[in-house]
């Protein structure tokens, strides 16, 4: 069975860190670009970050600059999001992707994307 599996989700209070996680199975992640996705309560999709193949073309949407930072482990079929300074607009589901798209296009337009896993949440609270 094909599937991309998150976890490290939960409650933190605003100026905590998060490291979400992003596991395949029945399949190689380093075939693919990989992107987090959130969806907030009542908003649509957006893309946070994603990655290329290799690691080394990243892309972050503006709200998370400076505060995220997502990284791939290709011996592990793993790719992380760590997030620092978590602020309360960042509560939402989050939600991993794979695809053959390039970067931007993946996380701009949802483009290109062949596997989304089944997201977890994330709340940003005092």
């Amino acid at each position: 069975q094909l599937q991309l599996v998150e976890s490290g989700g939960g409650l933190v209070q605003p100026g905590g860190s998060l490291r979400l996680s992003c596991a395949a199975s029945g399949f190689t992640l380093d075939n693919y670009n990989i992107g987090w996705f959130r969806q907030a309560p009542g908003k649509g999709r957006e893309g946070v970050s994603c990655v290329s193949l290799s690691g080394v073309i990243t892309f972050y949407t503006d709200s998370v600059k400076g505060r995220f930072t997502i990284s791939r482990d290709n011996a592990k079929n793993t790719v992380y999001l760590q997030m620092n300074s978590l602020k309360p607009e960042d509560t939402a589901v989050y939600y991993c992707a794979a695809g053959v798209s390039t970067v931007q296009p993946m996380c701009i337009g949802n483009s290109g994307i062949n596997f989304w896993g089944k997201g977890t949440p994330v709340t940003v609270s005092s």
